[in-house]
């Protein structure tokens, strides 16, 4: 298995926070990560959504919450990795 990449959030105000980078996808114009604190095994999972504009040195990211969108996202993500099962929380 090839080794995942690994990136790190700083939440405003917070410590900095690592995930592994498990897939990514464009929809609509807009990407997405999904991303987990494990590198193996099962574990919390989190779709975030690209939210910094064009020319941004820095990736703003946001935590998908609208359900509609959440399951539209998460539905791709099952079909690119179908090993994953993904469910909302």
């Amino acid at each position: 298995m090839a080794k995942q990449e690994k990136v790190t959030f700083t939440p405003e105000g917070e410590e900095p926070v690592e995930f592994y980078v498990l897939e990514q996808t464009r929809i609509g114009g807009v990407d997405y990560i999904l991303v987990t604190e494990e590198e193996e095994g099962d574990g919390e999972a989190l779709i975030l959504k690209d939210m910094s504009g064009d020319g941004e040195t820095e990736g703003l990211y946001a935590i998908v919450s609208d359900d509609a969108e959440l399951e539209a996202v998460a539905g791709v993500f099952e079909n690119m990795l179908e090993d994953v099962e993904l469910e909302n929380q």
